[in-house]
């Protein structure tokens, strides 16, 4: 009873606002299906990326699941690996303003541009639309940028400061202004949960609008209020099916790239 079942949790939360089992059975009921990680794997397994750059690493659970043939390299201020990792990945502790300041990515990875990138670092619009912008200009142009974060479950949990264990941050800001100001991107966000997972598309590395309008476009976009979903949140943040049968449709050659 799913009408029921969120009752209980919307009730349970009264009690404690931060308890993070209701927050997750409320995302599974939101999003059913496999989670992020069996998507990200997935979506590995079809590409079979000669190269992939991944922003946040934490504990190494998603950067271990590329290929052993695929050079990957991750990025983190802080890493806390705790999984076994192949001998083609390398990990820099810094952030991702320094690895892009300091390092020819495009060098990094023996000459090749990127083919696969997953962006999961601060949960902060700003930060992953920096963190957007310079991935996309070192991207081959068949490449796939994931962003993770992209569906919040609710208000609370979708804060940019965060106030809750289960938080999204306000990375949700991002699909809406990439979605004004670069059109040409093709984007959906995976229903899968916790908190949904873009996948873009139809890349442009050679397009410098998001950079040249990087004040306006935080400035403009950080003054939207979370209100601004209730009228379609599926729509406005372009919701697409967890279901890797139509997800392999998405991922077909980039109309950009011929």
């Amino acid at each position: 009873d799913i009408k029921m079942a969120q009752h209980c949790c919307s009730d349970a939360l009264k009690h404690d606002g931060d308890h993070v089992a209701t927050h997750m059975l409320l995302a599974r009921i939101a999003l059913p299906g496999p989670e992020y990680t069996e998507v990200l794997s997935a979506i590995h397994r079809f590409l079979k990326p000669a190269t992939y750059l991944e922003i946040g690493v934490a504990q190494g659970r998603s950067i271990a699941l590329a290929n052993a043939r695929t050079v990957v390299i991750g990025v983190d201020p802080a890493p806390q690996i705790q999984i076994p990792l192949g001998n083609r990945v390398r990990i820099f502790a810094m952030t991702s303003d320094d690895f892009f300041e300091k390092h020819d990515v495009v060098r990094e990875f023996g000459g090749q541009h990127l083919d696969l990138a997953f962006i999961d670092g601060m949960h902060l619009f700003d930060f992953a639309l920096r963190d957007f912008a310079q991935v996309e200009r070192h991207c081959n142009p068949d490449a796939t940028v994931l962003l993770h974060d992209c569906f919040p479950l609710d208000r609370r949990t979708a804060e940019r400061e965060r106030v809750t264990s289960f938080s999204s941050g306000d990375v949700w800001r991002l699909i809406l202004a990439l979605k004004k100001y670069r059109p040409d991107l093709d984007i959906h966000t995976i229903a899968t949960r916790p908190t949904g997972l873009a996948l873009i598309r139809n890349l442009d590395p050679d397009s410098r609008v998001l950079t040249e309008n990087m004040d306006r476009i935080v400035s403009e976009f950080s003054a939207i209020d979370y209100s601004v979903l209730d009228q379609n949140k599926r729509d406005m943040l372009n919701w697409f099916p967890n279901d890797f049968a139509k997800i392999e449709g998405l991922l077909k050659p980039n109309i950009r790239a011929g």
